[in-house]
């Protein structure tokens, strides 16, 4: 089959990117196994769900918080060593991980400092890795491979935690850990057999590169627009990824295994979802165009979010998460490719990595602000909810702010301003 342009899987024709992709699928399921591996484990040692989330949020929050630096950084050092060595740092931190448990020593406290270290190493690499997307593609499929790089994240979303089970039944919780370390070495060949090109190398010192970046996003309305866009849905959307199990709670209606094996199914029918969203979405960019197809995208993901907090039982949840994950990587890709395509090529990994903050911050703060309300209110209740507010902000950016909605869904209308603001800033220029 001859992968045209136009098709979902035409990057995958770009040798580049299919040795890149498949690495960091093999790498991706092997995070899944871990992600998987440690909640269970701190849960199981502690009886304390808060270990879990406090673990979570140490994997998370620093990209949130260090993905400025790592732009910064994408922006003057060369990106395959650095890919290389970020990666060899994580696999590393696995590799202790997996010996510290193996020997018993498994105190939450310094398997949470662990996870947090490895989540740095990540923060700070996060940007290299996306900045290198033009070497990999055309410009013309930039949605299809920023789809396909959700899809192979979310395939490890659905075989990593089968895999952990299995893993863990079999070998002990530290396999699962070394497999890890393992899954990251694929990464660090690949790098060895692509050629990248030269980051613009500005001088200068990081402060100054990081104040230059910041005002490089504010002068382009598309990056603006899309990164206000995604810390909007990831603070007010986003958080239903975090309450699945209460979700599975609330559909199971059975005990302990009867919650774990509906939060397995739910986790996986949004997995499945984002899978199939991102095989759909360049050929229907293709057909509607990039902006439309975005723009219907953030219209109906407050639809399937209601319709997923409606669902009366566990398999009508099931076929409604899988509708919400397919959306919602609509959302994800479609706001992430418009970074990639309206980012300035000497900012790239800078802007890229303010898209990183809006998403990496917004979505904890509110998981942390919606999983009180569902305990009040119910998950259904605080899911409808988010959803309607989500409506209600999307039709009232339509309403009153249209260049705001322009500068998403037709970007071509706002390029001259954006050239106007570079004019009285040269060294910003593409």
């Amino acid at each position: 089959m001859t992968l045209q342009a136009g098709t979902a899987l035409a990057p995958l024709r770009h040798r580049n990117f299919a040795i890149l992709w498949t690495a960091s699928l093999i790498s991706n399921v092997g995070t899944w196994m871990q992600t998987v591996a440690i909640g269970a484990l701190v849960v199981a040692r502690t009886g304390q769900a808060s270990w879990a989330v406090l673990v979570a949020a140490g994997a998370f929050l620093p990209i949130g918080l260090l993905s400025p630096l790592g732009g910064a950084l994408a922006d003057r050092l060369q990106r395959r060593p650095v890919i290389a060595a970020g990666n060899l740092a994580e696999a590393l931190v696995a590799a202790a991980l997996a010996a510290l448990i193996s020997a018993g020593h498994d105190a939450p406290l310094v398997l949470l400092g662990l996870v947090t270290l490895q989540g740095c190493a990540s923060a700070l690499i996060a940007p290299f890795t996306q900045a290198i997307l033009p070497d990999l593609v055309p410009r013309s499929e930039f949605l299809a491979a920023s789809s396909l790089n959700s899809a192979q994240w979310n395939a490890g979303r659905i075989v990593g935690p089968a895999l952990a089970g299995a893993t863990i039944a079999a070998f002990g919780f530290g396999a699962s850990f070394a497999a890890n370390a393992i899954s990251f070495l694929a990464v660090v060949i690949a790098v060895l057999f692509v050629r990248l090109s030269a980051p613009p190398g500005r001088q200068g010192s990081v402060i100054s590169a990081l104040r230059d970046g910041y005002t490089a996003t504010k002068a382009q309305p598309t990056c603006r627009a899309a990164i206000i866009s995604i810390g909007v849905v990831a603070l007010v959307g986003a958080p239903f990824i975090a309450l699945v199990p209460a979700m599975a709670l609330r559909l199971s209606h059975g005990g302990a295994s009867a919650v774990a094996a509906a939060t397995s199914q739910l986790t996986t029918a949004q997995g499945v979802g984002a899978v199939a969203g991102a095989l759909l979405l360049a050929p229907l960019a293709a057909r509607m165009g990039r902006g439309r197809l975005l723009g219907w995208s953030l219209a109906l993901l407050p639809v399937a979010l209601l319709w997923y907090a409606a669902a009366p039982s566990r398999w009508w949840g099931v076929i409604a998460l899988f509708g919400v994950g397919l959306v919602y990587l609509g959302v994800l890709s479609g706001l992430s490719t418009s970074v990639q395509l309206a980012a300035p090529t000497a900012y790239r990994g800078r802007v890229i990595s303010f898209f990183q903050v809006a998403l990496g911050v917004s979505y904890p703060i509110g998981a942390l602000l919606q999983g009180p309300l569902a305990d009040s209110v119910g998950v259904g209740w605080t899911t409808a909810g988010s959803a309607l507010l989500l409506a209600l902000i999307c039709l009232i950016a339509r309403w009153r702010y249209p260049g705001f909605v322009r500068a998403l869904v037709d970007p071509g209308r706002t390029g001259q301003g954006y050239t106007a603001v570079l004019a009285t800033q040269p060294d910003m220029a593409r």
